[in-house]
């Protein structure tokens, strides 16, 4: 199963603040762990959302709308793309990981369609 691990943000990320080096010699451990293991094809940090755009898509218009997006906790601070035999081994991947933030912060995993999906 692929699926895409969300790191949500909170008001740390969307201020810009960045890890302790504690925290990213943990992350770098878990993500060798991830490698080691076949598990991790993909994954990074994104800057807060006050860098970001939007493109608004209505019919033929397009919008384009600049950050900052609200509300935090349902933004995106960084992901993981992950090949996993379940949501279970998936689960119990994530058991593991550091807290990748400095304050309580929740991560969301999310299975990607596959063709399987689409078989009529």
């Amino acid at each position: 199963m692929k699926c895409m691990v969300f790191v949500k943000a909170t008001k740390d990320s969307e201020k810009g603040t960045l890890p302790t080096a504690e925290l990213m010699a943990g992350m770098g451990k878990f993500n060798h762990e991830l490698i080691e293991a076949g598990i991790m094809k993909g994954g990074g940090g994104l800057k807060p959302t006050s860098q970001a755009k939007r493109i608004r898509f209505s019919g033929a218009q397009r919008t384009v709308v600049n950050g900052p997006f609200d509300p935090t906790e349902e933004q995106v601070a960084g992901y993981w793309l992950w090949e996993v035999k379940s949501m279970d081994e998936a689960v119990e991947w994530l058991k593991k990981c550091p807290n990748p933030m400095l304050v309580d912060s929740d991560i969301e995993i999310r299975p990607e369609y596959g063709p399987e999906d689409f078989a009529g």
